[in-house]
């Protein structure tokens, strides 16, 4: 009786990539797989269920190795500036810099991972009639690089709040997609230069002050109770 074939999913997975890179995700069927893998259509369907979860596996492994990329980036950038008792504000400003460069980082060692994540867009992919537990992963994946980005606000200015998050996500995912990456600049060291000095530019600024809480009805009795 013959064995059933061995494969190896990130081969599979690999194909995938391939094909958003020729044709785009329309050009991701399992038939299309098969023909590049040599695997057959019941295996896949075996092993992935539908057509819609294949392409969420292959997106959630991308995005898994993009976050850690760029967290790897940013713990480089932290080590590197790290003093004896503290981190200094510049090294907070470096760890920024290296967040927004992930792209470029990213897509010179994973060029079709790269590609993928630029041609479908996460929500794309929950659109789609995917497993429970994938749909979980992939939003799951959203909340590390919140964060991720709460840490940075944290070596920058020692703030978690909101508007502080808000000028790193623009750093770190603004600036890199309209300078960068929506107009296909990622092998353009002007480009790169670009965005350092736009990053920069935005953490000069900074966020606005901290609002200040309002004195609660107690506190304000005893003021005025007082004078």
């Amino acid at each position: 009786m013959a064995r059933p074939r061995v494969h190896d999913p990130d081969d599979i997975l690999d194909a995938v990539e391939a094909l958003v890179c020729a044709r785009g995700a329309a050009g991701v069927s399992i038939r299309a797989v098969s023909a590049a893998t040599g695997v057959s259509n019941g295996a896949l369907y075996h092993e992935f269920g539908s057509r819609a979860a294949l392409l969420a596996r292959t997106w959630l492994r991308a995005g898994r190795r993009f976050l850690a990329c760029q967290s790897a980036l940013v713990d480089a950038a932290l080590s590197r500036g790290a003093g004896a008792e503290a981190l200094s504000r510049g090294a907070g400003a470096d760890a920024v810099a290296a967040a927004a460069d992930a792209p470029v980082a990213f897509a010179d060692a994973h060029p079709a991972a790269a590609a993928l994540l630029l041609t479908v867009r996460r929500e794309e992919v929950l659109a789609a009639d995917v497993p429970d537990d994938i749909a979980a992963q992939l939003r799951d994946l959203n909340g590390e690089l919140t964060g991720l980005l709460i840490r940075l606000a944290t070596a920058m200015w020692d703030r978690r709040d909101a508007a502080a998050v808000a000028v790193i996500t623009s750093c770190v995912v603004d600036l890199p997609t309209a300078l960068v990456l929506r107009r296909n600049r990622l092998a353009d060291p002007t480009a790169r230069l670009a965005l350092r000095a736009a990053v920069t530019a935005v953490l000069d600024v900074g966020p606005p002050p901290r609002r200040r809480k309002p004195p609660s009805d107690t506190t304000t009795r005893q003021s005025e109770e007082s004078s």
